[in-house]
């Protein structure tokens, strides 16, 4: 079975990619947008989270409501960009554990490289949501994954901000289970594996490292 790409169209988060896209956007106000670019991504990738019936006492009466079945996925931002991702994520699910994924991209072979994992224990039985802005070649996205799975993690959701169609493509091909919820499917890679139109260097747009 192969996993669903989600591509979220909503007016608000089209408003706010327009900004991010912009190379005229200073570092803070980039790190803002992409923090609530990734509350509503999480919004999306949560949306079919298992949930009981429960009762609940309003102030008027009793009723029935929805409520989550279990408790919240551990969050797991891939360092350094997918943290400004994340900090949407927390937002969202405040009580979810973190755990992070160090990875280093080769400028030449474009191959990922591990320097750091920590992950929470509960991440065995919760599950994960994975945070990464961009899905270019893909390497980065697969080694991420490959990395919670081994940690243990029963199912997995992958979100970006921006993914290109050859790495959706790898990282399906890799993790056909795990879904993909990103803001816009872009046009290409570039001979650099940048993904063309994109948004430049998420990680140093967003922490004002650029040059």
């Amino acid at each position: 079975m192969t996993a669903s790409l989600h591509v979220v169209d909503h007016a608000l988060l089209a408003h706010r990619m327009a900004e991010l896209r912009d190379a005229a956007t200073p570092s803070p106000r980039f790190r803002r947008l992409l923090a609530e670019i990734g509350a509503m991504l999480t919004v999306e990738a949560t949306r079919d989270l298992p949930s009981v019936i429960a009762k609940v006492t309003t102030p008027l009466t009793t009723m029935e409501h929805r409520k989550l079945a279990g408790p919240e996925p551990v969050l797991v931002a891939v360092l350094r960009a997918g943290l400004g991702l994340m900090e949407g994520g927390m937002q969202i699910l405040p009580e979810a554990p973190v755990g992070h994924v160090g990875l280093a991209r080769d400028e030449h072979t474009l191959k990922p490289s591990q320097y750091l994992l920590r992950m929470p224990p509960e991440v065995t039985t919760r599950g994960a949501i994975l945070f990464d802005p961009m899905l270019a070649t893909g390497g980065s996205a697969i080694a991420a994954v490959n990395r919670v799975k081994e940690a243990g993690a029963p199912a997995i959701r992958f979100v970006c901000v921006v993914a290109a169609p050859e790495g959706v493509a790898k990282l399906r091909e890799a993790h056909p289970d795990v879904p993909i919820y990103t803001a816009a499917l872009d046009v290409k890679l570039n001979e650099r594996g940048f993904i063309v139109p994109g948004l430049g260097d998420a990680g140093d747009r967003c922490f004002g490292t650029e040059g």
